[in-house]
């Protein structure tokens, strides 16, 4: 008998495969592609040469401590209703117009956001639409 050891062939890669799945999901990704066309605004702004105000808005401070507390002024305010904080602001405001009136909050990190936002719906009915938040920045020191 003859026993003749084989020689194993050659492994063959076959690229035809590979190329159609390629081409396939090319196809895909191009098909699936949309192309979006933005498009701007040219606008020429009006250019005014009015002098700036010398007259700064007047402004009313309120402070809202961690337990809901208000205080308008550094004057507390009786009671925590948006009713009386508001006119308590109206009070503050004086018989300034409300363009010429900032409203700046300064709420303690442990106040509730109803508590803030009390103040906002306080400042709205009050008619004081600039509203501004006090913060502080990260090496303690007010900005």
């Amino acid at each position: 008998m003859n026993f003749k050891r084989r020689r194993p062939e050659d492994p063959e890669i076959n690229l035809i495969p590979f190329i159609d799945v390629l081409l396939v999901v090319l196809i895909f990704l191009m098909l699936s592609t949309t192309y979006s066309r933005y498009s701007e605004l040219q606008i020429t702004l009006p250019s005014a040469r009015a002098q700036a105000s010398a007259q700064t808005p007047r402004e009313v401070q309120v402070s809202v401590a961690a337990d809901g507390r208000y205080s308008v002024n550094q004057q507390p305010v009786a009671g925590q209703s948006v009713v009386v904080l508001a006119a308590a602001l109206r009070e503050a405001a004086g018989g300034a117009r409300a363009e010429d009136v900032a409203l700046i909050v300064s709420a303690d990190a442990m106040a509730t956001h109803q508590s803030v936002v009390n103040v906002m719906d306080a400042a709205r009915r009050a008619g004081l639409p600039q509203l501004s938040f006090a913060t502080q920045s990260n090496d303690g020191s007010a900005p």
